[in-house]
């Protein structure tokens, strides 16, 4: 049960931790406070209490399945977020969007807080009843808590420590591939709720890397990773991908030219 706790809040905690380093990394590039982070993670841990003490009307909604509903339209929201992060970021024009820049980090924070953290206190909550795994629960949580924490501390201070054109690069990439986890988890979670039909997967790497190891969750929280996805999903996935790259290009080279 520790090894358990420890895997599930690391990846919950991951996720958002490499957003938070990103946006903190950014902040500091463009010198501007990172007195927002405050907010987004007090707005975004209030909201993750709400939504966790009122799981059970949420799952009603629905007709039964607004717990799956709802963590997926949370999870496309936080992409577009994201896409749009990607998007004013590559303007050459930062000066005239940083507030609404720190806006969108704000919100990005709440949502992946509040998504990431009511999960987090579902999943203890469930223990609280059983003395005997309660303790042990809660040690694994820690730790894995520690470990999310201390790798998006290990990426904030390698994004600083970089060249301004490297460290923009890097936390892009990183952007890009939770941005395309989010919409990959999000449309598994339609699948459950069968709001999206379910398809046979296109192919099953679960003898190399299982779904339930260390490895392979870490792999889901960075990148989306899934043992057996469907059609739909490697199609949502690259789509994912696609239009950030397009847009974020577009903004890069178009302002670009105003400049010149």
């Amino acid at each position: 049960m520790l090894l358990n706790a420890v895997i599930i809040v690391l990846r919950e905690v991951i996720e958002a931790s490499l957003i938070i380093s990103v946006f903190l990394a950014f902040s500091q590039a463009i010198n501007r406070s990172r007195l927002w982070l405050l907010l987004g993670l007090a707005l975004g841990i209030v909201a993750a209490v709400v939504y966790a003490l009122n799981i059970i009307t949420v799952s009603q909604w629905f007709e039964g399945v607004g717990q799956e509903v709802v963590n997926a339209s949370i999870h496309l929201l936080l992409y577009l977020v994201l896409l749009l992060f990607m998007v004013l970021a590559s303007s050459r024009q930062l000066s005239q969007y940083q507030n609404i820049l720190i806006a969108i980090m704000v919100m990005g924070v709440v949502l992946a807080s509040s998504r990431e953290g009511s999960e987090i206190i579902l999943y203890i909550h469930g223990f609280v009843s059983i003395p005997e795994l309660f303790k042990s629960v809660i040690l694994g949580g820690a730790i894995g808590a520690g470990i999310g924490i201390s790798v998006g501390v290990f990426f904030y201070y390698l994004l600083v420590n970089l060249s301004t054109e490297k460290g923009m690069k890097l936390g892009y990439i990183l952007i890009l591939l939770v941005a395309s986890s989010m919409v990959s988890q999000a449309i598994q979670l339609l699948i459950q709720a069968d709001w999206i039909i379910s398809q046979y997967p296109l192919w099953d790497t679960s003898n190399w890397i299982s779904e339930r190891s260390v490895t392979g969750q870490l792999l889901y929280a960075l990148i989306g990773y899934e043992s057996t996805p469907t059609p739909i999903q490697v199609m949502a996935y690259l789509s994912s991908i696609i239009i950030m790259v397009t847009l974020s290009s577009l903004a890069y080279f178009g302002s670009r030219k105003l400049n010149s």
